[in-house]
C-alpha cells in the first residue's frame, strides 16, 4: 500500500465523509465544490454565495485568497476589486485607484494589497457578471468581504447545520506577485491552517494554486493536500518556458504528484469540446489517477454563454440568450464517467443532481 493510498483512506475514514480518494478501490461520490460558493446565483465569495452552496449540497466552499495591506487574507477572485465591489463608488478612496503590471499583465483599478482590513469591511459586494446573472446582481450591496477565517467559520456552521463535512478549497492568487511587493501569502495561509486546525492530511482542506514553486514550497510547511491547478493554454507565472502542457504529460503528472495531491484542469481538458460537440473523453484522468492524483476540473457553468452550442436552450435572437441557462448535465455527467474525483461548478445543486 503506498503512503498515497494510505492518506486516501485515512482520510475517508477519519473525515466521516466521501473525500476523493486517491486510490480507486476505495468507494466515493465525486465531491462537489461550490465554485467562489454558489456564484451562479449570489455574488461570489459572500456569505450569501457560500451559504448557498452549502444548502444545494456542496461538499466544499472555494475562497480565492489575495491579502491587504495589513497581511490579512481575503476572498476576492482577484486583487482588483473594482468589478467586484462598491469601490469606484466611494470618493474616499478614488486616489486609490492604479495600474499594475501582474503576471506579465497590466490592470487598472482598485487593489486589496492598497486597502487595510478596516478599509475592505466598509466596501459591498457586488456581481462580477450582471449581464450573465441579473438575479444575483440583485443581491449587490448586502454583503462585506470575508477573510478566510470567516469563511471557515460559514463551512463548520454548514457542517452543524446540516450534518455534512463542508470542507474549505482556498486558492492562493499570484503568490509570485505578492511576494515580489513585500506580502508573501504562502507562510500566512500555513499560519491560519495550523491556527484552525487545518494543517492535516486528514482535514476537510485541499489548497490549491497555479504556480508550481509554491506548491513545493508549501509541502514542506503543510501536511494540507494540496492541488496544481492547469489550463488548457499558457503556463506557471513562476516558470517562465514552461507550459501547462508540459505538466499534463504521463510523465509530467508523475512529477506533479512528487509535490501534490490532486490536479485541477480546466473542464475541457478532460471533456474537449469543439463549440459544437463534447468530444470523447481524454486520458487525462487515467494518467493522473496512475500517478496518485485526485482530480477536481473547474469551472462548469449553466449559462449558455459558457456552453458548446447543441446544449444551448432557448431563443436564439432573444438579447438574454447568453445569460439563460443551457442543458449542462451532459458536461457533469461526462465529467463523472471520466472518472472525476470532484467538480467545480457556480451551480452546485445542478452539479449534485448530475451526480445522482
Amino acid at each position: 500500500m503506498t503512503l498515497l493510498t494510505r492518506r486516501a483512506m485515512t482520510t475517508a475514514a477519519l473525515a466521516g465523509t466521501l473525500l476523493p480518494g486517491l486510490a480507486r478501490a476505495i468507494p466515493r461520490q465525486p465531491i462537489v465544490i461550490g465554485h467562489r460558493g454558489c456564484s451562479g446565483e449570489r455574488p461570489e465569495h459572500t456569505a450569501l454565495s457560500y451559504d448557498r452552496a452549502i444548502e444545494q449540497g456542496a461538499n466544499f466552499i472555494e475562497p480565492d485568497l489575495v491579502p491587504t495591506k495589513d497581511g490579512h487574507l481575503v476572498a476576492r477572485h482577484e486583487n482588483e476589486i473594482g468589478g467586484t465591489t462598491d469601490v469606484a463608488k466611494r470618493p474616499e478612496f478614488a486616489d486609490r485607484k492604479a495600474t499594475k503590471t501582474i503576471d506579465g499583465q497590466q490592470i487598472s483599478g482598485w487593489f486589496t494589497e492598497d486597502f487595510t482590513l478596516a478599509e475592505i469591511k466598509t466596501l459591498r459586494a457586488r456581481e462580477r457578471l450582471p449581464q450573465l446573472r441579473p438575479t444575483s446582481a440583485a443581491f449587490d450591496g448586502q454583503a462585506q468581504i470575508l477573510t478566510f477565517e470567516e469563511v471557515v467559520a460559514i463551512a463548520r456552521a454548514g457542517t452543524q447545520r446540516t450534518g455534512r463535512t463542508i470542507g474549505v478549497y482556498p486558492e492562493l492568487k499570484h503568490p509570485t506577485y505578492f511576494a515580489s511587493i513585500g506580502l508573501p501569502t504562502e507562510d500566512r495561509l500555513v499560519a491560519k491552517l495550523k491556527a484552525l486546525d487545518l494543517n492535516a492530511a486528514t482535514a476537510p482542506v485541499f489548497v490549491q494554486c497555479f504556480e508550481v514553486g509554491t506548491l513545493k514550497r508549501l509541502k514542506a510547511k503543510t501536511a494540507a493536500r494540496l492541488v496544481l491547478l492547469v489550463d488548457g493554454e499558457g503556463g506557471p507565472a513562476d516558470l517562465l518556458g514552461v507550459k501547462y502542457a508540459d505538466l499534463i504529460t504521463a510523465q509530467g503528472l508523475k512529477d506533479v504528484a512528487v509535490y501534490a495531491d490532486g490536479l485541477g484542469p480546466n473542464w475541457n481538458l478532460v471533456v474537449p469540446n469543439d463549440g459544437q460537440v463534447l468530444l470523447p473523453a481524454t486520458d487525462l484522468v487515467k494518467n493522473a489517477h496512475a500517478a496518485g492524483l485526485a482530480v477536481h476540473p473547474w469551472t462548469v457553468r449553466a449559462e449558455n454563454y459558457f456552453l458548446p452550442a447543441p446544449l444551448r436552450r432557448g431563443d436564439a435572437q432573444s438579447p438574454a440568450f447568453l445569460a439563460q441557462h443551457g442543458d449542462v448535465t451532459p458536461v457533469f455527467k461526462a465529467l463523472y464517467a471520466a472518472g472525476v474525483d470532484g467538480v467545480f461548478s457556480d451551480f452546485p445543486a445542478l452539479a449534485v443532481a448530475a451526480r445522482g
